[in-house]
């Protein structure tokens, strides 16, 4: 499962149609095995959008969905900002301190992100 790719599919009216329901305007977005990218795939966005794949997949995709909601609920009764409370879920972090490392994936230890990052 360490190997396994999600689809991406570029230039898509997925992530423009969430952006009037998020905090923040989605870039690309993983449902299932398929990315939905609003303009082409850099690097580090692919890099990005194949660590929450993996994260989805150590989760059964449901328990990653359940686990990203609650570190978003928990955030913004924090910090009050919905913006401020996506950057504080767990696999947010992950992704965005490791979308520059592109042999990341290869080391990266599973399950980790959960303990490891905190909201």
């Amino acid at each position: 499962m360490r190997d396994w790719k999600p689809i991406f599919v570029e230039n898509s009216w997925v992530p423009r149609f969430l952006s009037y329901f998020a905090p923040i305007s989605i870039g690309a977005i993983v449902i299932g095995f398929i990315v939905f990218g609003r303009n082409e795939f850099s690097d580090h966005t692919k890099q990005h959008e194949i660590i929450h794949f993996q994260q989805n997949l150590e989760t059964l995709f449901v328990g990653g969905l359940l686990l990203y909601i609650y570190d978003y609920l928990h955030g913004w009764l924090k910090y009050r900002d919905g913006r401020s409370a996506y950057y504080k879920i767990r696999a947010e972090q992950e992704a965005y301190k490791h979308e520059g490392t592109l042999n990341y994936l290869q080391n990266r230890k599973r399950w980790r992100w959960i303990s490891k990052f905190k909201v």
